[in-house]
């Protein structure tokens, strides 16, 4: 029986954990900025948006320090045994995302307060959707490459604040130009609804599905067909 390798080598999976890294201390110093500025000005223009906004950046940083904390390890099985909390953490971080954009986005559709302009709040939001996306597509391909689902949903998190940032990024310059309130909490139950998804697959340990050892497989096994989480054989992802 022919067998062939599956998955990164031991030094490519150091390297990719040491990126892995990398992007999650990014994540983190960059988050800690957003959130500051937005609470900030946020609460100077009485914007629940613009709060909630930087409040989702604390769920972030809770989300990316799980991670670095799986990644801390230098011990791969180590890492392995981490991976099931930290996708605890992360899809308890999504769920409380969800939570608190739904309630703030009904207090803004039944008229709680109003919002003033906030120019450092479009500012960041623009900074954010600008950042955001290459953080997320470089942490979702190393995540995907080494087989953790952990750092793939870290990923989505990330990205998750992509939309987010688009979201407040039109409904801060709608309310500014054109005084559309509803605009900005219609989207954020969009978003709300993709927070619980995403949620549900962390907790389920969805979302990638790269082989996570160099283990010796059948040939005839690479080209198995995925089972019914989309898996092919030799991923753990979904275990």
């Amino acid at each position: 029986m022919t067998a062939i390798s599956l998955g990164p080598s031991p030094a490519r999976r150091d390297a990719l954990a040491r990126r892995i890294r990398f992007l999650v201390a990014a994540t983190i110093t960059y988050n800690v900025i957003e959130a500051v500025v937005a609470i900030t000005a946020g609460t100077i223009a009485s914007s629940t948006a613009l709060i909630g906004f930087g409040l989702d950046s604390v769920i972030e940083v809770s989300s990316a320090a799980a991670v670095a904390w799986q990644f801390s390890a230098r011990d791969h099985a180590v890492r392995d045994a981490r991976e099931k909390t930290t996708l605890r953490i992360i899809a308890v971080s999504f769920f409380a995302l969800a939570a608190y954009v739904s309630v703030d986005a009904v207090r803004a559709l039944t008229g709680t307060g109003e919002a003033e302009r906030s120019v450092p709040g479009i500012v960041i939001a623009a900074l954010s959707l600008a950042i955001m996306p290459f953080l997320s597509a470089a942490q979702r391909k190393a995540g995907r490459e080494l087989g953790s689902a952990s750092a793939v949903a870290d990923s989505k998190q990330t990205l998750l604040c992509t939309y987010l940032s688009a979201v407040l990024l039109i409904g801060l310059v709608l309310n500014a130009t054109l005084g559309w309130s509803w605009a900005d909490p219609i989207a954020a139950l969009v978003i709300a609804t993709i927070a619980v998804k995403e949620g549900r697959d962390a907790w389920q340990g969805k979302g990638c599905c790269a082989p996570t050892a160099h283990t010796p497989v059948p040939a005839g096994a690479a080209a198995a067909e995925a089972d019914a989480c989309g898996c092919k054989p030799g991923c753990t992802c979904c275990s």
